[in-house]
């Protein structure tokens, strides 16, 4: 059946997100310059990323750093902001695509790194690009439901391994220009990590209600972006076309319930230019409420959306409107409204 899944929240606010931003700064000048043998024989020019994606940099972790550390420092952060106790949080979500093995969860990583009681569950939620959204909407509906009175969504990325990786293969002599052009999505990816505490928004009057959205799944583009710690291996053109005939598809059907056309932000899943001016173009929303993030931090994957908010938290006033807007490989798309 087509259609969008819609989900109303009667008593739950965002307290409080926060972000650990990467300290180790890669442009794409640089980038370009490990390229250039291939740039060279590939016949391709310099000044693709930032061109054509908008990607001027990206961050990556130190040498000492892990990207579960990192996670766990927005989470103690985003916890001090919000006031709550570690003892308190019923639930922990990690949305990380990011993971160095199968199998303990990182989610388990991370509870034992914030000190979080026994009795709070904790577990993975990997939907691509689009977790963090998924994390707090699940997140949200246990609590209006009065299984738990705080969650704590969380979500770490480390793009190294995979940007080294695409980056030794396209230098292979193996590698043509389609080739080339498949992985290259691959290097406009970044590290960072953020985390945001939701919890009872009778409990929390400053609060920041989350109100509501919707969420739809177009499977059928499955295999347009396929990605491992090796590479991402990305059909662009038609992975363009069927994340906005996605995207559109569930914003007509949303104008029945919603309305979306004045928010004072929208807070975008960071990709590319091209990705955000087709978005901008297909809704008609006002450009100049689309904050951007990608140009310094590259796609930080699930991490995105939250750095971005946290980013203009402080620009934003009691009663706006803001709404976050994703779209993941897969493909599915989520709308969330929260009333700041």
């Amino acid at each position: 059946m087509n259609g969008n899944a819609t989900t109303r929240y009667q008593n739950v606010a965002l307290l409080s997100v926060a972000s650990t931003i990467a300290p180790r700064i890669t442009t794409s000048a640089e980038i370009d310059l490990r390229l250039a043998p291939a740039l060279k024989r590939l016949r391709l020019p310099k000044g693709l990323l930032q061109r054509v994606a908008g990607v001027h940099e990206r961050r990556n972790w130190d040498e000492n750093q892990k990207f579960d550390d990192a996670a766990v420092s927005a989470g103690q952060r985003a916890l001090h902001a919000a006031g709550i106790e570690p003892g308190q949080v019923g639930l922990l979500i990690n949305t990380s695509v990011t993971r160095k093995h199968l199998e303990p969860s990182v989610a388990v990583r991370i509870h034992h790194g914030l000190g979080l009681p026994s009795s709070a569950n904790n577990f993975d939620i990997a939907n691509a690009c689009l977790g963090f959204v998924n994390g707090m909407t699940l997140a949200g509906q246990l609590i209006d439901a009065g299984q738990i009175d705080y969650a704590v969504v969380i979500d770490g990325e480390d793009a190294d391994t995979i940007q080294t990786n695409t980056i030794e293969r396209l230098l292979t002599v193996e590698i043509g220009r389609k080739d080339f052009m498949s992985e290259f999505a691959s290097l406009t990816l970044g590290s960072g990590a953020a985390a945001a505490v939701l919890g009872r928004a009778d409990a929390h009057p400053s609060g920041h209600r989350m109100l509501g959205g919707v969420s739809r799944a177009a499977t059928q583009f499955n295999d347009l972006c396929v990605g491992s710690v090796d590479g991402m291996f990305t059909d662009a053109k038609a992975l363009l076309a069927g994340g906005m005939e996605l995207v559109v598809s569930a914003w007509t059907e949303a104008k029945r319930d919603w309305n979306w056309s004045g928010m004072h932000r929208y807070i975008l899943h960071q990709v590319s230019d091209v990705h955000t001016n087709a978005i901008v173009k297909a809704t008609g929303i006002d450009r100049s409420r689309v904050p951007l993030t990608y140009p310094k931090f590259g796609n930080v994957g699930p991490a995105s959306i939250p750095i971005t908010l946290a980013a203009e938290a402080d620009t934003l006033r009691a009663g706006d409107r803001v709404l976050l807007m994703g779209v993941g490989s897969g493909l599915n798309t989520a709308m969330l409204e929260i009333a700041w």
